[in-house]
């Protein structure tokens, strides 16, 4: 958070670049984003799925494809009957495949999203500081927003792009990864081996697949948070100063900026994925993020950038409404205490 303007009784509030409690930001999210992943991960492993390539190819009539691993045929349906597909695709990974596998990816997922929310609001928190101290006399206004945003999801998606490249590549092990899985068994043993194969096969390259992708996914944390800060202060000023209706108007702001911000953006994720997925053939299919987009349109329709959003959506809303409520409710607590 800025600090006060100066006053001739503190001419030097707005002096220091990092707020005060800056510590504040880095425990706030990293906390509340472990707790979004945990409760939404299982939607995160379908629209992986739906992004990828590689289970919508030879599936079986039965719906499986050999070692009881769920398929996902092609379905034809409006945007509601998406949100009714997830539903089937979650069941059919239950049945399929067993429950543990709708938490494929979670260790990696925490493991990445705690830095990742950590480095975000941190860096976001102290960005907005300093740009509002040293360029609009501690003021926080729109431009400020903007600017503290993009500077701080360029820091995340470097800092955080290999693990999301190995969780990525556990969440379709099932349909390419037999080799991984019977070297790593399971659990962090995975993990290590899906690390030890993309370092032997592609080199410390192959941990930044998909990150001109991820520079790209700026513009949506960027959106993302404009609106958060736009939206909260306009329920706070409709609301009163406290109470319960100031909170539920943070939790919506921090839904319907998180559903804009992804619907706006939303086939950057399709190219990411398809990016970082593994080579069935030992020959990369995706090479760059022009190149991708180029294919997946002539391949498959320019709907298929929108694979997922249907499970996207379910996980990100829900996920942006726990993280930013324990982001705000520990800043608040240690304001308090």
């Amino acid at each position: 958070m800025s600090g006060p303007p100066p006053t001739a009784e503190n001419p030097t509030a707005t002096t220091s670049l990092l707020p005060a409690k800056s510590w504040q930001h880095f425990v706030a999210g990293g906390l509340g984003g472990m707790c979004g992943a945990i409760v939404t991960s299982p939607f995160d492993v379908v629209k992986t799925r739906l992004q990828s390539s590689l289970f919508r190819e030879k599936h079986a009539s039965v719906g499986v494809v050999g070692g009881g691993v769920a398929t996902l045929p092609h379905r034809s349906g409006g945007l509601l009957y998406h949100f009714v597909e997830t539903g089937h695709i979650l069941r059919d990974i239950y049945r399929d495949e067993s429950p543990r596998a709708l938490f494929k990816g979670l260790g990696p997922t925490l493991v990445g999203v705690i830095p990742a929310r950590s480095i975000n609001f941190f860096t976001y928190g102290t960005s907005k500081h300093a740009l509002a101290a040293g360029l609009n006399g501690g003021q926080e206004n729109a431009y400020i927003h903007l600017g503290a945003a993009a500077i701080a999801g360029v820091a995340t998606g470097t800092a955080t792009n290999p693990i999301w490249v190995v969780k990525t590549r556990l969440q379709l092990e099932a349909r390419t990864g037999s080799a991984v899985q019977a070297e790593g068994g399971s659990g962090a043993g995975r993990s290590f081996a899906m690390i030890k194969h993309i370092a032997k096969h592609e080199g410390i390259r192959g941990f930044y697949k998909g990150l001109s992708a991820s520079y790209l996914g700026v513009t949506e944390g960027t959106i993302q948070w404009v609106l958060y800060e736009r939206l909260k202060s306009m329920a706070k000023n409709t609301e009163g100063q406290g109470g319960l209706g100031e909170w539920a108007g943070m939790l919506g702001s921090a839904g319907t900026a998180k559903c804009v911000a992804s619907l706006i953006t939303y086939p950057h994720e399709v190219l990411r994925t398809r990016l970082r997925q593994p080579y069935p053939s030992g020959q990369p299919k995706y090479t760059g993020l022009y190149q991708t987009l180029r294919l997946v349109i002539a391949e498959e329709g320019a709907r298929s950038l929108y694979g997922g959003l249907s499970a996207h959506l379910m996980r990100v809303v829900p996920n942006a409404v726990v993280m930013y409520s324990i982001y705000e409710g520990v800043l608040r607590w240690s304001d308090a205490s």
